[in-house]
């Protein structure tokens, strides 16, 4: 399984579950690859924001080694589910599908919600790693069957 995980910047949410999954995966004992990727190209090269690796450590993930990229239509080609954080996400990544099994790799990592940008508010940086960690552990739940 190759899971692709995708937010706007590729520097708060996306890595932090990005993080949490391949945590959780290796827990599991499992060979599956797990990466994250913005839709904007401003943080491209860039650690994870500060809270994000500051919240994922204080929980025992370590994502300092992520490395923001932005999202590109070889993605597509190159992984089995693309996980998006909220509905603008999705319709950027869509926008670049050129087929319906490209489409169809995409879907919200909240299936009828979004996770929020903690960005401009550091009390959200919790919350958001709470609710990444337990979709992340849904999410393995139901693929790994």
């Amino acid at each position: 399984m190759k899971i692709l995980m995708v937010c706007l910047g590729n520097i708060c949410r996306s890595p932090l579950a990005h993080g949490v999954m391949e945590h959780l995966v290796k827990q599991k004992g499992l060979n599956w690859k797990i990466d994250s990727a913005g839709t904007g190209s401003w943080h491209i090269g860039h650690q994870p924001d500060r809270r994000s690796i500051a919240v994922a450590k204080a929980n025992g993930i370590d994502i300092t080694n992520q490395r923001a990229r932005q999202f590109s239509s070889a993605d597509f080609n190159d992984f089995d589910l693309i996980l998006v954080m909220d509905k603008q996400n999705y319709r950027d990544v869509i926008a670049q599908a050129k087929t319906p099994v490209q489409e169809e790799k995409v879907k919200l990592f909240i299936p009828d919600g979004f996770v929020p940008d903690p960005y401009y508010n550091d009390e959200e940086f919790l919350p958001v790693f709470d609710m990444v960690y337990t979709q992340c552990e849904k999410l393995l739940q139901e693929l790994s069957k």
